[in-house]
């Protein structure tokens, strides 16, 4: 099992940033890769960034190429998302998911349902 937990979201407007941290916990060792998705209302869930946990180069969603910035720190097993020239069009939930089924390709996934363990969300609002 592993756990995730969100902390970061808020409100806030538009041109403005946000940090998002996700701490996992339990058998992280497992882990092969994380991942942020977010879901706006209405919509389908979308990956945002991820990485595969043994150092592969991050991989981002078109829309927040250039904007956003997922990184980890080893020694607390968080993985965070730095957000900047937000968007209204950023608003959902976001949340962290981890993949704990190696490929031997070592790609990441991009599909939601790749993942096996997520956090609870958290909101980020952006005003206009």
């Amino acid at each position: 099992q592993v756990q995730l937990v969100e902390s970061g979201g808020g409100l806030v407007q538009a041109g403005g940033s946000l940090r998002l941290s996700c701490a996992a916990s339990g058998r992280t060792f497992s882990i092969y890769a994380m991942g942020w998705f977010r879901q706006a209302p209405g919509k389908e869930r979308e990956f945002v960034a991820g990485f595969t946990w043994t150092g592969g180069n991050p991989y981002y969603a078109d829309s927040v190429k250039g904007r956003f910035t997922i990184s980890r720190d080893t020694t607390k097993n968080t993985v965070y998302l730095q957000m900047n020239s937000l968007k209204p069009e950023d608003t959902a939930v976001y949340s962290c998911a981890a993949d704990i089924d190696p490929k031997a390709s070592g790609s990441l996934m991009l599909g939601s349902g790749a993942y096996d363990y997520w956090g609870q969300g958290t909101q980020v609002t952006v005003s206009s």
